[in-house]
């Protein structure tokens, strides 16, 4: 517990400052812990920057794991199924990335989408990558549009809806005139958003059967 304190201190010290302008004391004294503890595990502020990295990719694991183990069960190319999966992924996406707690780690990975380093390719190593490749392959499963390039890009849409509401919070709240993200939003978001897949793929499924 001790070492997930000391994960979570340094996730939101380095998501608001950066790597350059964090303070080890600073994330020691907040996780309650000694500087040399920070030395002794990680090495130093590097080593504990890819170890707050790994921390955050191991917790979208966590999120993301049960979502994404119901795509396994499609090798048959079901799909009515495949569309299913897509709306239970997209839905425990916006459950999770609206969570207060997300705030530290969406500043983390911000930061790196703009200037990736090491850190970036383990979070996108890990169930972040492998969360937009099954989206993916659940795009053409369930359009039955095989044209991957079409997909990736379509994915890009997907994922956007979710992480817009994040990534721009301030202007988002202020186009919606409200003061929150509540549950009330939240819930509005994944209606939308649920309703946007289904318009996607339809249109997909429509253009693919226009005569030729």
């Amino acid at each position: 517990m001790a070492h997930d304190r000391l994960l979570d201190m340094a996730i939101r010290e380095f998501g608001l400052k950066g790597l350059e302008g964090a303070s080890t004391r600073s994330i020691a004294a907040a996780a309650g812990t000694a500087m040399s503890a920070i030395t002794y595990h990680y090495g130093g502020k590097e080593g504990l920057y890819l170890a707050a990295a790994d921390h955050i990719a191991a917790q979208l694991g966590e999120d993301m794991g049960p979502a994404l183990e119901q795509s396994a069960t499609l090798a048959g190319g079901d799909a009515a199924s495949a569309r299913a999966v897509i709306h239970t992924i997209m839905g425990r996406f916006a459950d999770k990335l609206m969570q207060p707690d997300s705030e530290s780690k969406s500043l983390f990975i911000i930061r790196e989408q703009m200037h990736p380093t090491e850190a970036f390719d383990r979070i996108y190593g890990g169930m972040m990558g492998q969360m937009l490749e099954t989206l993916v392959r659940l795009v053409c499963i369930a359009s039955g549009d095989h044209d991957e390039a079409r997909a990736r890009l379509l994915t890009v849409t997907l994922i956007g809806q979710v992480i817009v509401l994040r990534a721009s919070r301030a202007s988002c709240l202020r186009l919606l005139r409200a003061d929150a993200v509540d549950v009330v939003l939240v819930d509005a978001l994944k209606a939308r958003v649920a309703a946007n897949v289904d318009a996607i793929l339809d249109s997909l499924i429509a253009t693919r059967q226009e005569p030729r």
